[in-house]
């Protein structure tokens, strides 16, 4: 089950930017619980993100990431030291609402009318980060706020997976220090999760290769609105 749903989660993430740590997070947490599933994943979700920056790297907007991914990996080093201490119900179920908002206002188009600026960039940018450093499900809040910069397909993808990387390189650190002895205990679950994201990510980037603007903010937009009635149905049960 791991090994078919990590392909999914790296093909997911190589078309829409974010689902590795959507997917494998609550799968591995209902057998070993957050704090441990958080901690497995985090490994996986850093090499699939790497090799994927790797490949569209041509594509990513370094304005966009300068001015939004760096403070996004700041929020994921912070999200990361409170990530054991912190209960993480109330705001996986506040994340869960505000990305079904976020889809609804994608698909009516609502959100076409608004081009963040200034402050609000670095803002969207830590609290995007937070949620990836404390819940492990950052990359869905990422691409909705993504979402507002008019990206091209492979930009918004190769700018969120650079944004990723960062907040990777930032929490990855500290999840192992706290969390090492149960790294070594899952070896297996996550020798086998990196494979599958791996392949799933060479599979998923013929996809994003062949989707037109608009079809791809509607595939976005679906998939962010699916994410947060998961997420949200699960926090409020």
């Amino acid at each position: 089950m791991v090994a078919a749903v990590a392909i999914v989660a790296g093909a997911t993430a190589s078309v829409v930017g974010f689902g590795i740590g959507s997917l494998l997070t609550p799968l591995l947490a209902a057998r070993y619980g957050t704090p441990t599933a958080v901690a497995v994943v985090a490994v996986p979700h850093a090499i699939a993100t790497a090799l994927r920056c790797w490949r569209l790297r041509a594509a990513i907007d370094r304005g966009v990431l300068v001015r939004f991914g760096l403070l996004s990996a700041v929020g994921g080093l912070g999200g990361a030291l409170a990530y054991t201490s912190v209960g993480s119900h109330t705001l996986t179920l506040v994340l869960g609402a505000l990305l079904v908002l976020t889809a609804v206002a994608q698909l009516t188009r609502l959100a076409a009318r608004w081009h963040p600026r200034g402050l609000t960039v670095g803002a969207l940018g830590l609290a995007s980060g937070f949620f990836g450093g404390i819940a492990g499900n950052q990359g869905g809040l990422r691409a909705a706020a993504l979402t507002a910069f008019a990206l091209s397909p492979a930009a918004f993808v190769a700018t969120s997976t650079a944004t990723g990387l960062l907040v990777d390189a930032a929490r990855a650190p500290i999840y192992v220090w706290r969390s090492g002895a149960d790294l070594i205990a899952h070896i297996a679950v996550l020798a086998v999760a990196a494979t599958g994201v791996v392949a799933g990510t060479l599979a998923g980037e013929r996809v994003l290769l062949g989707l037109s603007r608009d079809t791809f903010a509607r595939v976005v937009a679906v998939a962010i609105g699916v994410l947060g009635a998961w997420l949200a149905a699960g926090a409020w049960r």
